[in-house]
């Protein structure tokens, strides 16, 4: 047990937990900015604070985080490609969440934004861990 506890809060899942709420803190502000300020429609302002948000993530996640360290053109396109393509189908979940929370069911936009970067990052965090970025 006190091993299990040791391996969840490693360094790595703390920094990753710090740059999750980072992340989710660009990716909702963005929205908010979008939505309520500039009367953006949901969707898109769920989409352009996604972009933002995976833009400042693969930075953070690449660097800090996993330290991951892909050498050469291939190796930094794969990785980069499946960064983006587990970030699209978590991207695709989000707008859904959005798009049913805010626009079909009434639910206030910046509390469903909340609640859907948390099931986003955790979906994140087991991608980058075990696919992306997983040590060799």
């Amino acid at each position: 047990m006190i091993d299990k506890i040791k391996k969840l809060l490693s360094r790595e899942f703390i920094l990753y937990v710090l740059f999750g709420v980072l992340t989710m803190i660009i990716n909702t502000v963005t929205y908010a900015v979008l939505y309520n300020r500039l009367g953006w429609a949901n969707v898109t302002s769920t989409a352009v604070a996604w972009v933002v948000s995976v833009i400042a993530a693969y930075l953070t996640n690449r660097i800090w985080v996993f330290k991951n360290k892909a050498h050469g053109f291939q190796g930094v396109l794969w990785e980069f490609s499946a960064f983006i393509l587990c970030r699209v189908a978590t991207g695709v979940l989000d707008i859904a969440i959005m798009h049913f929370g805010v626009d079909v069911f009434h639910f206030y936009g910046v509390l469903m934004k909340l609640f859907s970067n948390v099931i986003v990052v955790i979906g994140n965090y087991i991608a980058s861990k075990f696919w992306i970025f997983k040590k060799k």
